[in-house]
């Protein structure tokens, strides 16, 4: 049973992952945090991948404390990312005076990322940040920077390769911040994603192989934004074809299957386009479509 002042974050093989949510930083982590905004003042000027998720958050946050006005956040608008996302990075830049910059990323449009292949996370990158330093260097910005942290290098995460190739630089991993660590300082920096749920491309939901398109992606959209109305925290709806596989946390497996949620559900998938509704009887985890791969 969890402490009453824990709270979940995730599930990952098996595990239950929980942050405490009145813990406060040990000094070592405020000085891990110093040399992250070293690190970012020796780039001189960043552009900041942003998708407001709970990494590139806290990244933005340190750039701007680091180096004040000679940091800017891009963001990609595509069908791919829902505009709740595309919202919350609009938001917390106005809110804090960040420079931002908004640009259309079509991925189904870059050869070969529609049908799907295990290098399709690869193909994204590889054309979404050509972009995002196109941008940089019209800025006159020295960097571009991303938020994958520590914890990154233990799944399949070809858009890594993309990342190395093209020189850009990954702060939170270079320091070695783990997920953990950057909630728990996010917290304590009063970031409004510190316990916010794990997000990644929407096309991180199709099995390899499986045809993407815009209109399969507005389904799994809109089904993942009902679960979250309907009050789940951290939610995946798998496309199989024409088939729903929801993946919830655990300990909420009680509320989906109770009659009145399960009827609502399974009566807006089927308006969504699903033919069939399941659910996933381990539960929420990250990279669950890698776990065929060989």
């Amino acid at each position: 049973m969890l402490r009453n002042f824990e709270k979940i974050i995730g599930f990952k093989e098996g595990e239950v992952i929980t942050v405490d949510i009145i813990a406060k930083p040990s000094e070592e982590l405020l000085e891990k945090y110093e040399q992250l905004k070293d690190y970012l003042q020796s780039l001189e000027s960043v552009a900041v991948a942003f998708s407001s998720g709970v990494d590139s958050t806290f990244l933005l946050f340190a750039a701007k404390e680091a180096l004040a006005d000679h940091v800017i956040a891009v963001t990609a608008s595509s069908c791919s990312f829902p505009k709740r996302e595309l919202d919350e990075a609009r938001k917390y830049c106005e809110e804090n005076g960040i420079r931002q910059e908004i640009f259309q990323s079509e991925e189904l449009e870059i050869e070969g990322f529609s049908h799907n292949p295990k290098n399709r996370c690869y193909l994204c990158k590889h054309e979404l940040f050509k972009k995002i330093q196109k941008i940089a260097e019209n800025n006159g910005i020295k960097a571009v920077v991303e938020g994958s942290n520590l914890d990154d290098n233990g799944d399949y995460r070809p858009g890594l390769q993309a990342v190395a190739e093209l020189g850009i630089k990954s702060p939170l991993r270079h320091i070695g911040f783990t997920k953990d660590e950057i909630r728990i300082l996010s917290k304590y920096f009063k970031l409004p994603t510190w316990d916010k749920q794990s997000f990644a491309c929407l096309s991180s939901r199709f099995v390899y192989g499986e045809t993407i398109s815009e209109e399969k992606l507005g389904m799994v959209d809109k089904a993942e934004q009902l679960l979250l109305d309907l009050g789940f925290h951290q939610v995946r709806v798998r496309i199989h074809n024409m088939i729903a596989r929801i993946e919830i946390m655990p300990e909420e497996f009680g509320k989906l299957i109770s009659e009145n949620v399960r009827k609502q559900i399974t009566t807006k998938f089927k308006e969504y386009g699903f033919d069939y509704v399941t659910m996933d009887l381990i539960g929420y985890r990250t990279g669950s479509m890698n776990e065929v791969l060989k």
